[in-house]
């Protein structure tokens, strides 16, 4: 899909379906938009969105369980705060995605 504003759209309603207390993967945010192999392009729609936006933007962290941005920055303390008020426990700035990720495949 080469449409921007379509793109756009596909990650929004990705994000807006992971559940408080979990948290995906860029990578996983691509594919459940349906962009499979375009983290890069969903770290750059995540940078987009407006500063009071409702969209659940913290839950998205990088493949090693981590928060991708500086972390003496304001903006990791508010994403580090946010999953913590959601019950999301780091160990060492690291989260268990075996316990806190996010998933949408069903057992066989």
């Amino acid at each position: 899909m080469n449409n921007p504003t379509a793109n756009r759209e596909a990650f929004y309603l990705a994000l807006m379906s992971i559940p408080a207390g979990k948290v995906i993967t860029y990578g996983q945010l691509a594919a459940l938009a349906g962009l499979p192999g375009a983290a890069r392009l969903a770290g750059t729609v995540l940078c987009g969105l407006p500063e009071q936006t409702d969209l659940p933007w913290h839950r998205v962290i990088n493949a090693q369980g981590k928060i991708s941005l500086p972390e003496n920055s304001s903006a990791y303390q508010e994403q580090k705060k946010r999953l913590e008020a959601e019950g999301v426990t780091f160990t060492n700035n690291k989260i268990n995605l075996r316990i806190y990720g996010y998933t949408t495949l069903t057992p066989n």
